[in-house]
């Protein structure tokens, strides 16, 4: 459960303090301010509290994180503004393919699942596909990958592509201070990743779960707005609107709810970022439902039939499409010996990114 004295609690203690524990799974609220403008003795604490929340949940909050909750209104705004365009218009601006992964995704086009169901995806995606429709913005001005930006078609497809354009250099920013942190939490020098990273080969994803009828979800069970899966590259910033329906798969095997917190951004580890680690940082599985009922809520009088639109916005973060990732120093030793084979980044995301579509 979301503990009701969070808002109290981030601001009496330095830099973390929990902000859900259940099931076994505790997920920290990290005041990420300390690493910027701190002390050395306030940016490894810090360091320390986010590699620490990596290695046993795999999940954290961050707040004070440098993006102004302006920006992510506005962010959300055009979003918004662009999933009601006609559906004409998305489809002219489709994917293409894994190597690009750029431009717009349909309702039932892609479909998450584990690793373990991936062989099982075509018909996963008949049963109950993922009930969403995205927009995929990758890093500008790449030979070949061109983004499918709608600034050809009105003003506001203009707008659009200044507002995420900028949007996505403010998450860059903060993940390279992210990914500082993490090298300093595994005691490597604070420089260490820039050269893994310093491409900004990153995907701005835009997200749309379109309103659903309630008994969808009460005519089969398996239905999901997005299927279980974990990320595929370092690290995730999820921004989420006031609905939810976020949940991660805790310790035990059960799904909390991983309920919005205003002004703050939820981050995870994805499996690259595991397999540098040599599985010290988890990169835990997730999934999204319907919303969760609010707390007093009773159910007779929930008159609606009809879950709302639900909107997020995920920035993953990768090493550069050319870099080898195999285990980092001081992650193996005799008594750890390396579990992966170094592998190239792109080549390891194309993969996995065919496998869902």
């Amino acid at each position: 459960m979301l503990l009701g004295s969070m808002a109290n609690a981030t601001q009496e203690l330095h830099p973390a303090s929990t902000a859900l524990e259940q099931d076994d799974l505790v997920i920290p609220m990290i005041d990420f301010g300390p690493f910027c403008r701190g002390t050395p003795s306030d940016k490894h604490a810090v360091a320390l509290s986010v590699t620490n929340a990596f290695k046993t949940s795999g999940f954290l909050y961050l707040k004070s994180h440098g993006i102004p909750p302006s920006v992510v209104s506005r962010a959300f705004a055009s979003s918004a503004r662009f999933f009601k365009r006609p559906q004409s218009q998305k489809d002219g601006l489709s994917w293409t393919n894994p190597q690009s992964n750029r431009g717009y995704i349909a309702t039932g086009q892609e479909k998450l699942a584990s690793i373990e169901l991936i062989d099982e995806i075509g018909l996963l995606r008949e049963s109950h596909p993922d009930l969403k429709e995205t927009m995929e913005i990758g890093r500008e001005g790449v030979e070949g990958l061109p983004n499918r930006w709608p600034d050809h078609l009105d003003d506001e497809g203009r707008d659009f592509k200044e507002t995420m354009l900028s949007f996505f250099g403010m998450c860059n920013a903060l993940h390279k201070q992210i990914m500082r942190a993490i090298a300093l939490g595994m005691n490597l020098p604070e420089q260490f990743f820039e050269t893994y990273v310093n491409e900004s080969d990153h995907n701005l994803r835009l997200l749309h779960y379109p309103p659903v009828r309630k008994e969808t979800f009460r005519k089969n069970p398996r239905q999901v707005r997005a299927g279980e899966h974990s990320d595929y590259g370092s690290i995730t910033l999820l921004f989420q609107d006031r609905h939810g329906g976020l949940q991660v798969r805790s310790p035990r095997g059960n799904f909390v709810d991983v309920t919005p917190v205003a002004d703050a951004v939820v981050v995870n580890a994805g499996d690259l970022m595991a397999r540098w680690s040599n599985d010290t940082i988890k990169s835990t599985r997730h999934r999204v439902i319907e919303p969760p009922k609010p707390a007093g809520e009773e159910s007779e009088n929930d008159q609606s039939d009809t879950y709302p639109s639900r909107y997020s916005i995920a920035y993953f973060c990768n090493p550069n499409r050319d870099k080898v990732i195999e285990a980092l120093p001081g992650t193996y030793g005799e008594a750890a010996p390396k579990k992966y084979s170094g592998i190239i980044a792109g080549d390891y995301l194309i993969q996995r990114l065919a496998e869902s579509m």
